[in-house]
């Protein structure tokens, strides 16, 4: 199943960049005011941009989707790892260190460290 989502996520994220580099920026409409002719194109006089706005939208869902389910899959292999593998008894004993730390022997004092000018 990981297999699946990973390649339906690598998948999106290509043909997003793909249907992204296609469009036209809000730049490329300033023409059509102008008296271009873009209305006898074969989108209409609103052009590509609603299709590749629409195409581009579903495949962000999609790759949101995709995202979400790969971390829900990474983190219940993390968490199945962690539950595993440790018996009760070996955590119990490591708590039993002695964790009593030695006291530090005071440092000289020193008279004459500051330089004289």
């Amino acid at each position: 199943m990981e297999t699946v989502v990973i390649a339906v996520h690598v998948l999106a994220a290509v043909a997003i960049i793909g249907l992204i580099l296609l469009q036209q920026g809000k730049g490329a409409e300033m023409g059509a005011s102008f008296g271009s002719g873009s209305s006898n194109t074969l989108f209409g006089p609103q052009g590509v941009g609603t299709v590749f706005s629409r195409a581009t939208a579903i495949l962000t869902a999609i790759f949101f989707v995709t995202s979400f389910t790969l971390a829900i899959i990474a983190k219940d292999k993390v968490s199945g790892s962690l539950d595993e593998g440790i018996p009760a008894a070996e955590v119990m004993e490591s708590e039993a260190v002695d964790t009593e730390i030695p006291a530090a022997e005071p440092a000289p004092a020193a008279e004459d460290e500051v330089p004289q000018l």
